[in-house]
């Protein structure tokens, strides 16, 4: 069962935040938050750890883990802020992954699940455009995080492949793709894409340790 802390807010003071902790891959529990809390601004970031491993060396079952989180949130989420729907001028922002552009090959069905929520994404701005909802949806693909709860083993398990020590992978790692994503990096440009004006907002972004880059 994938788990998510949901934190609600008003703009106006940290002081409103109402932590909720609930089954994020419940479809009824994404419409019953959604109606408590009537959000202007969601921001899906919820899936599960993948199995690091290579594909002879998967199950289905451990292979398929992101597709029955990740995909499955989305889903459910994305239909539920459609069906409801949030309130006209409401921003939508689902963090995919940048294995949705260039694979990753030891983690089962991780990146296609993250193309498939990107693809989700668009769909949902598609469906809000011919219904005249003016909800604004995008998706933000980040590249590794090394410091985060997916980044980490993932980062250990490309390090052995590659027959090299974290910190030497790591210092490869940051050659070809500069600074390295941080928590505060990620938060930062998120904010900043929420607050952003509709009409610039792109459908996909890439996110690395360098900010955001629009894809078209």
């Amino acid at each position: 069962m994938s788990r998510m802390a949901t934190d609600f807010a008003t703009p106006k003071s940290v002081d409103a935040i109402r932590p909720e902790i609930a089954d994020a891959g419940d479809g009824t529990v994404a419409a019953t938050l959604l109606d408590r809390h009537e959000p202007k601004i969601v921001v899906l970031v919820a899936g599960a750890v993948p199995e690091m491993r290579p594909l002879q060396e998967h199950t289905w079952e451990t292979f398929s883990i992101p597709w029955q989180t990740d995909v499955r949130i989305a889903f459910h989420w994305l239909r539920e802020m459609l069906r409801k729907p949030l309130q006209p001028g409401s921003r939508v922002i689902v963090v995919s992954s940048a294995a949705a552009l260039g694979g990753s090959p030891l983690s089962g069905g991780y990146a296609g699940a993250k193309t498939t929520q990107r693809f989700m994404t668009a769909y949902a701005q598609d469906e809000a455009r011919r219904a005249d909802l003016n909800i604004t949806f995008t998706a933000v693909m980040p590249v590794f995080a090394p410091v985060t709860g997916v980044g980490r083993p993932a980062v250990q398990a490309y390090a052995v492949r590659a027959a090299q020590s974290v910190d030497e992978y790591l210092q490869s790692f940051r050659q070809r793709s500069g600074p390295p994503i941080t928590p505060e990096v990620a938060g930062n440009e998120l904010v900043k894409l929420a607050r952003a004006d509709a009409a610039t907002i792109a459908p996909s972004y890439l996110l690395t340790g360098a900010g955001l880059q629009a894809l078209r």
